[in-house]
């Protein structure tokens, strides 16, 4: 991290996102500011975290807040008379302006963002098994999940399945309140599942992901209750085919946005283009989103060991949407799908 840092940002790194505290120290709190000085780090925290933080971070120099971590970060940057790059994005306004303020006026602050980011972004070997571990356990829980799908089901209580059977598998919670959404209501993207009973003759999104050794997995399937119409098999197909696309395209060397435009083109043939609404993918590791971004514009080129989402969507107001998710590893060579299960639409 030093190394990314550089001279040109300052002296010293203020790391206030608890994320990325834990993959530069292993400290799992939830109180917690980071100072990486040039030849020392300091972990800033409280009581609550003293024993934890010794044993997670023995290496690391522990200083236990007294008026509030902003202010004591501020008094030691003071006296150690540091300049220090911040990720703005990441600090409150009140909470900078309260370490600025104990810092005083001769210290230094500039903007660094993404430093952190762009490193998490490469996963070493055991990350990446953490991710597919937790694919696998997604991957389990949905097979089971959709064998629960039938009418008359309250999309809660299928929600309330996919958390309870995670945490059976070994999941330590949800990378995200998991969607279930029916009908009419899977058109939305990132519907949150209601009181809505499921009913026959229509479309149901299930996306879902489990957090294994504290790395995310994230998994959508769509499923129909009855017989598909053709022209919702035609729709499906569209979207398997921006899949394919997608997976095909995925490989170091290539701008982020072309994995996107590999997948938006399949779906503009087949003119659906204008009901795809988000981006191809992002990627996946600590949290569940982060870099990089499979959308428009990202002209990021990727790397091998990064780990993305491929999720093509397409979401028809008052009828419904389908979505189609997997993880997958940028390789040396080309990619990899992380999670395993079919992807032929299913008539339930």
């Amino acid at each position: 991290m030093r190394a990314a840092l550089g001279s040109k940002h300052g002296e010293a790194l203020l790391v206030t996102h608890l994320p990325n505290i834990f993959y530069l120290t292993g400290f799992t709190g939830d109180s917690g500011f980071l100072l990486v000085e040039p030849e020392r780090t300091s972990l800033f925290t409280d009581g609550r975290f003293r024993v934890q933080a010794r044993v997670e971070a023995p290496w690391a120099k522990l200083i236990m807040q007294r008026a509030g971590l902003a202010a004591t970060v501020g008094a030691h940057i003071a006296r150690a008379k540091l300049s220090v790059a911040y990720s703005p994005s990441q600090l409150s306004l009140a909470t900078w302006q309260a370490a600025r303020h104990a810092a005083g006026s001769k210290v230094r602050w500039r903007a660094a963002e993404g430093i952190i980011e762009a490193l998490r972004a490469l996963k070493s070997p055991a990350e990446i098994a953490a991710i597919r571990a937790a694919g696998k356990v997604a991957c389990e829980v949905m097979h089971e999940v959709i064998a629960l799908v039938r009418p008359g089901v309250r999309e809660l209580d299928l929600a309330a399945e996919i958390g309870y059977r995670l945490r059976r598998k070994g999941a330590s919670g949800e990378s995200f309140e998991a969607i279930v959404a029916a009908g009419p209501r899977s058109a939305i993207p990132h519907a949150r599942p209601g009181e809505r009973r499921i009913g026959k003759n229509e479309l149901v999104v299930l996306d879902l992901g489990a957090i294994l050794r504290r790395y995310c997995s994230d998994l959508t399937r769509t499923v129909f209750v009855g017989r598909a119409p053709a022209r919702v098999k035609q729709w499906y197909r569209a979207v398997q085919n921006a899949h394919a696309a997608a997976c095909d395209a995925l490989r170091p060397g290539v701008p982020a946005q072309e994995v996107d435009r590999a997948a938006r083109q399949v779906l503009q043939r087949n003119g659906l283009g204008r009901f795809f609404v988000h981006s191809t993918g992002h990627g996946l590791g600590l949290e569940i989103h982060e870099a990089p971004r499979l959308g428009k514009g990202q002209t990021t080129l990727l790397q091998a060991g990064s780990v993305v989402t491929i999720e093509p969507g397409i979401y028809t107001e008052g009828v419904g949407g389908i979505r189609i998710e997997d993880d997958a590893r940028v390789t040396a060579d080309g990619s990899e799908l992380l999670t395993r299960l079919g992807r032929d639409l299913l008539e339930i």
